[in-house]
Formats: structure tokens, sequence, C-alpha cells
């Protein structure tokens, strides 16, 4: 069964779902973060087979996330460096660190973040510095933008009409 193509997708969730692929990416992207570079490296943190390893390292160099750079010419070797896009994702990681502690650990934290200056452990927030407040679906919805097409709207609008309808039954409830 041939998966379908989400990049030309106008959702955004999908069309970065298309670029980063599955959970593979994610933990290569979360090692680069960590410093590592080299297909061995990789290789080695995340015990992944040569061939998908491969696969997933030119996919993420072809939608842009790593830049690929020779480091040696004999053997010809390569290192993986995160491109502005792919540091793009470091709060994506942030808060799936935070959701998989919070529902998916329930023997603790296995990693926190922490704030550098104070060692201080802290959960990330999305956070609206025009209202002072978190981003959350009860204080912020979603609105077509100028690419939209149809399909988009319609999606928004029943999600708009449904928000409204759950808030007319809270408070119509004693």
């Amino acid at each position: 069964m041939k998966r379908k193509n989400l990049g030309d997708e106008r959702c955004p969730i999908a069309r970065s779902l298309a670029r980063v692929g599955e959970w593979w990416s994610l933990l290569i992207i979360r090692d680069a973060f960590h410093g590592l570079s080299r297909f061995d490296e990789f290789q080695q943190s995340l015990a992944i087979a040569p061939n998908i390893l491969s696969r997933r390292l030119a996919t993420l160099v072809e939608n842009g996330l790593l830049e690929k750079t020779p480091y040696s010419t004999r053997p010809l070797r390569y290192e993986y460096r995160l491109t502005p896009a792919g540091r793009g994702l470091e709060p994506v990681l942030f808060t799936l660190l935070q959701w998989g502690n919070a529902h998916f650990s329930p023997e603790g934290a296995s990693i926190a973040l922490a704030a550098r200056s104070t060692g201080t452990v802290v959960e990330p927030v999305l956070f609206d510095p025009v209202h002072q407040t978190p981003v959350s679906l009860s204080t912020h919805h979603l609105v077509a933008g100028p690419a939209a097409d149809e399909k988009m709207v319609a999606r928004l609008a029943r999600a708009a009409a449904e928000h409204q309808a759950e808030s007319a039954n809270k408070e119509n409830t004693p």
C-alpha cells in the first residue's frame, strides 16, 4: 500500500509531517541537537539499521532539515548538521519531551528541561506575547490563512462551531 504524500496538503501540520517523516527522523534531529553529526554516531546512538539511517538522513537533507558536508575524502565521509529549519524543531522536541513525561512515564521523567542559569526544572509553554497568556484552544482559535483552501476553511469553521456549542453548554449548565 502506497503512503499518501502529505507534502502537497494545505495543512501546515501535514506538510511538516511530510518533511519530518516517521519517528526515526525526530530521533535523528534530537541526536543532532545533542551534537552528533556523523553516520556512525547516529547509528550507535539509535541502534538503527544502516539502510534505514541512510534513507532518513537523505530525506532530512532533501527536506532542508540537515545539511551534508564532507569531513573526509578518503574514504568519502559526511557530517550532518542542523539547518535553520532543523533548529526550528527545538520547541517541538521540548513539547514532545514534556508530553511524553506527563503521559507515558509512569516511573517519572528520565529527562527534564532546566534553566541554564539556575538549574530549575521548567515546563515549556507556548506563549502569546501580545496578550501575555499561554496559548491553548480555550484562549485562542485557529483561523484560515490566505492560502487556505475550501476544505481547510470548512474544517476550521466546523471546529469554531463546535467550540461555540461547547461554550454555550458550559454556560447553561448549573
